[in-house]
């Protein structure tokens, strides 16, 4: 399994911006497609975001989409997920996750298709 590492969380005001990284200590970061998911205080954890492979598939979830982009470099094995125009309703410890031998341009969006995971990075909005 692949030890991954995830940061970049804080407070932030509504409105605001963060980015959060995730570091792959892997030979084979290709080998991956990516993904962002999310458990806000009291819920389950839901998916945010995944990113191909290749890097040239991503996918969002709706309350997302338009204000958080996913990204990848496979030279440096790291992901970010950049994400703007922060809500409190964003608030909610943030995972990165890895998916292992999927297809090329696969985006999982389940977490039961994603077998390793980071510590998580927390992320509090302010309204």
């Amino acid at each position: 399994q692949v030890q991954l590492v995830d940061s970049g969380g804080g407070l932030v005001q509504a409105g605001g911006s963060l980015r959060l990284s995730c570091a792959a200590s892997t030979r084979t970061f290709s080998s991956y497609a990516m993904g962002w998911f999310r458990q806000p205080p009291g819920k389950e954890r839901e998916f945010v975001s995944a990113i191909s492979r290749s890097g040239g598939v991503t996918t969002y979830a709706d309350s997302v989409k338009g204000r958080f982009t996913i990204s990848r470099d496979n030279a440096d094995n790291t992901v970010s997920l950049q994400m703007n125009s922060l809500k409190p309703e964003d608030t909610a410890v943030y995972y990165c996750a890895a998916s292992y031998d999927t297809l090329w341009n696969s985006v999982p969006t389940s977490d039961f298709g994603f077998g390793s995971w980071g510590q998580g990075t927390q992320v509090t909005v302010s309204s």
